[in-house]
Formats: C-alpha cells, structure tokens, sequence
C-alpha cells in the first residue's frame, strides 16, 4: 500500500492509501501485536480527509477549504457533521486545507496558502481564530506565524508555487501559547 493519509487513534495507527492494484486500501498498526491488519469499518470508510486526534476523539475536515469539522463517533462507527466555521473561503487549490494539527487540545487548519486557523473544539460549537493569513501581517502570534514559513522557504505560495505536504508539531511552548509548525513544501512547475 501507498499511504496517503494517517492518524493515530486510540494508540493504533491507521493509514489510508491506494493498494497493488489502485484500490482504496486501509490498515492498522496494532502495537500490542505488532502487526498490521486490514480495516473496513465506519472509521476509514468515511475518512476522506486529513484528520487528528484531540483529546481522544477523533476530527475530520468536512469542507476542502476546512470550514466545516466531522467527528467520529465510537460507539455508532461513523462520523457526524460537528462544527461549521459560517464561513466558506472557497474551492480553489490555494484555499484547500491541506494538514489538520493538534494544537494543546485545539486543532490548527493550515491551508495550500499557508493561512491558518485555530478551532477550540473543546468549547460549545467551537470557536474559530485566524492565525495566520496568507501574505498579511499581524500582531504577536499571527505575525509570527507568518514569518515562519517565510523562514523556512515556504513564501512561494504567493504565485501558487508551494504546496504543503505534511505539517507536524515540533515543539509547544506553554508560556505563551506558541507552537511550532513545521512543513514540507514541494516546489511545482
């Protein structure tokens, strides 16, 4: 299998792909055993999308934009609409949400653009915040964030040149709600 996309749920790692002969195919890492094993319950079936596991539940893009979050429900094997943002940025590649982070039990939304938004999905509805809008510049965190994926080489996606492969926390600085994310970009022609 090619794994395209994955998630660590419940201390099991599932990964999402296209198998020998271009079929969707999905599997478990199980740990315990240390094995894989092939699955094809309500979980991957309706996981279409980058996902992240917030304090054990599990969430999913519902919009490609990510204005819209799903969750999954356990004990029902399926998922749910959960939270809408109210506000739909487009469908163009520039605006698809391309990574779903873990943010100290809120999820961060990083867009092909690099514009990024932060979802409270602890509080009732959840409450959306901008970080950082792509090409702009802020105040404190949003500038911040901004300049670090000038840093990092990332700035191309003024001309639509960038495009995010992977984010993943580096590091999280409690004192003062900071954290570090980090991306893989590929260069396209």
């Amino acid at each position: 299998m090619v794994p395209y996309i994955g998630v660590v749920h419940e201390g099991r790692w599932f990964l999402k792909g296209l198998g020998p002969h271009r079929q969707v195919h999905s599997e478990v890492y199980l740990p315990e055993t240390e094995s894989w094993s092939p699955v094809l319950d309500g979980m991957v079936s309706g996981w279409r999308n980058p996902c992240a596991c917030v304090n054990g539940r599990l969430y999913a893009l519902d919009c490609k934009d990510g204005c819209k979050l799903r969750v999954y429900n356990d004990a029902a094997d399926s998922w749910s609409n959960h939270m809408d943002s109210g506000l739909h940025l487009g469908s163009s590649q520039a605006l698809e949400a391309a990574a779903l982070v873990p943010l100290c039990g809120k999820l961060c939304i990083v867009r092909n653009n690099m514009s990024m938004s932060l979802v409270d999905v602890a509080s009732e509805g959840g409450r959306w915040e901008t970080l950082a809008v792509a090409g702009g510049r802020g105040n404190n965190l949003k500038s911040w964030a901004t300049n670090i994926w000038f840093t990092l080489g990332l700035g191309g996606y003024k001309h639509g040149k960038s495009h995010i492969l992977h984010c993943q926390v580096l590091q999280s600085l409690d004192h003062q709600g900071v954290t570090l994310v980090i991306a893989s970009s590929q260069r396209c022609p």
